[in-house]
Order: C-alpha cells, then structure tokens, then sequence
C-alpha cells in the first residue's frame, strides 16, 4: 500500500510538472516549425528549420537588444548585490542615529506600487537629460528594498562573534562584509540575484518610456515593438523571438539553481 501510494504521488507529480513545463516545450519546438506545422500540438518538429529565427533576426536589431538587455540586467543585479548588501549590513550591525527609521522608509517602499512612482520618475529623467540613455534604465534599480530586507534578515542570522574577533584583528567593515558575510550569505544572495536578474531582464513598461532610440531597445521592449508594430508576421517568428527572451533566463537559473534552492529550503530553519 505504501509502495502504490508513493506511485501515486509520483504520478501526480509528474503529470503536475508536464502541466508547467508542456506550453515551454511546445514554444521551443514551434520556434523550429515551419509555418504549415506551427498549429499542431506535437513537440517534435517533422521538418525543424531555423528560418523563422533568420527571419527575426533581419527584421530588427535584435542583436543590439539583447548586449543591451545584459548590459542592463547585469549592472542593475552587480549594483543591488553590492549597494543592497551594504545596506543591510549597516541595518544589521550598525548602530547610528536614524537607523530605525531608515528601516521603516525602507519595509514602506515595499508598500508602494511602482506604478505610482512612474511619472515622478520620468519627470526626473527628463530634467536630467537621462532619455534616450542608459542612465535612464539602470540607475531607477540600482536599490532594491525587498534586496535590502532580505539580506538584513539574512545578516542577522550570522554570529555577532565573527564580527566582533574580525574587528579585534583590524578589519573594517567592508571588509568583514565582503570576507565574511558574503561567502556565508551565497544562498541569500543567490537568491536576490536571481529574482534581480529577471525582474530586470523582463522589464518592458519603463524602458517603453524613457527609451525611443532602437539601438538602446532592451529585448523585451524591441519584441513589444516588434510584435505590435506587425513585424512579426506569424506566429513561428513571434515564438521563435520570445525563446531568445526566455533561454537566458533559463541559463541563469540553471548556474545558479542549487543556491536558490538551498536558500528556499533553510528558510524555515531557525538557529
């Protein structure tokens, strides 16, 4: 009875991860379908052809978009890592005057929609000359309160008395932050990298904003642009430029999937 009721589970399982993973592999494989084939159900393509990512790639510059988008996903994720961590070490372990509320206006921020700070933003963009510019998309992100708050929590968990002999031999407190907490906290980090990275990679209203010029297009605004404006034409191009917006995502997540779930399963974990 046990043997069948582990079965089962199994089963279940498994039928559950084919529900979440069927629609992916089924993008994937039209990508590679001729038009005649891209309405089918199969995932295996009788005739797989990479024409429908030719013809995406001479239709725009896709090329630009994506150094773009890895440009952009890249400093934003390297900047909230550093800056956040910075942060949330002085929260942690610090004590200054104003620290209480700095926690407050930070623990606030999540309660802020982004929608709301959108034309507040982009009046600033504009007064600095920043449209049109890399500025404009990367230094909005460069702090990430739900990164600081994360960290914070993460800092706490960590033995005053590493801090307190690193101080007695002469270090200071980046460098107990960059030695010692940071090798200690790979899961944490791993885990605000991650959801940094594809926040950030898979944004489209705010670069829709305040960036015009097609060579600075990050991908998923050049896709909007591209399938709105028609340039798409079928349904197999429009697949076959959404998996170039998915795969490194995807290849993200696979670098660094065993400190993601490392940091998933010793969440509930007290001492």
């Amino acid at each position: 009875m046990k043997s069948l009721a582990k079965l089962a589970v199994y089963i279940g399982l498994a039928l559950a991860a084919l529900t979440f993973l069927y629609p992916f592999l089924w993008m994937a494989s039209s990508s590679l379908k001729p038009p005649v084939e891209v309405g089918t159900i199969s995932l295996i393509p009788l005739d797989a052809t990479f024409d429908n990512y030719r013809t995406m790639w001479s239709r725009a510059p896709f090329g630009r978009a994506l150094f773009n988008s890895v440009l952009v996903a890249t400093t934003i994720t390297f900047a909230v890592l550093v800056l956040g961590s910075i942060t949330a070490y002085a929260l942690a372990r610090l004590r200054f005057r104003g620290r209480p509320a700095l926690e407050a206006v930070t623990l606030g921020l999540l309660l802020v929609p982004g929608q709301l700070t959108l034309i507040p933003l982009y009046t600033l963009m504009v007064k600095l000359g920043w449209i049109d510019s890399y500025a404009a998309l990367i230094v909005p992100y460069l702090f990430n309160a739900t990164a600081i708050l994360m960290l914070r929590q993460f800092f706490l968990q960590i033995p005053q008395s590493l801090v307190d002999s690193a101080r007695m031999d002469g270090m200071g407190e980046l460098r107990i932050l960059f030695t010692i907490f940071w090798p200690l906290a790979r899961p944490a980090l791993s885990i605000v990298a991650i959801f940094t990275f594809m926040g950030s990679w898979n944004e489209v209203l705010w670069p829709l904003l305040v960036v015009r010029d097609a060579h600075l297009m990050t991908l998923p605004q050049l896709l909007t642009v591209f399938a709105l404006g028609g340039g798409a034409g079928s349904l197999g191009v429009s697949l076959a430029s959404a998996m170039v917006l998915v795969v490194p995502v995807v290849v993200a997540y696979m670098f660094l999937q065993r400190s993601f779930i490392e940091s998933m399963a010793g969440a509930g974990v007290k001492g």
